[in-house]
């Protein structure tokens, strides 16, 4: 059974940095893209990045110039950085997972096959 497993969420101070986690089990990373999206409360889930086979990745562009999406192949493992976080960014973060035959990624929620549980990110001021 294909799965994605979320870590690495915490309360942090405003301006501080996280680095959140996504780990794939029951598959070939191969044979996957992996996503980060985020729902704040209140509001509807939020294409973050993703990332394909072969290094691919796609970065919304309100948050390239503070979250640093990278992936570890050897370890099914993609990564979140997060810097400089604001109060704005507490939501729960998800990571999905999309069965593809090529090296891209989709932002889209419907496309995504598998979901995590999500884990908390909490920022304070």
């Amino acid at each position: 059974q294909v799965q994605v497993v979320e870590s690495g969420g915490d309360l942090v101070q405003a301006g501080g940095t996280l680095t959140l986690s996504c780990t794939l089990s029951g598959a070939n990373l191969d044979l996957y893209a992996l996503g980060w999206f985020r729902r704040a409360a209140g509001e509807g889930r939020k294409f973050i990045s993703c990332t394909g086979r072969d290094q691919y990745e796609a970065t919304k562009p309100e948050f390239k110039r503070r979250f640093t999406t990278s992936r570890d192949n050897t370890k099914k493992t993609m990564y979140l950085r997060m810097t400089n976080l604001k109060p704005d960014d507490t939501a729960i973060y998800y990571c999905a997972a999309q069965q593809r035959r090529d090296p891209y990624c989709s932002g889209s929620p419907g496309d995504q096959h598998t979901w995590g549980q999500g884990t908390q990110v909490t920022v304070s001021s």
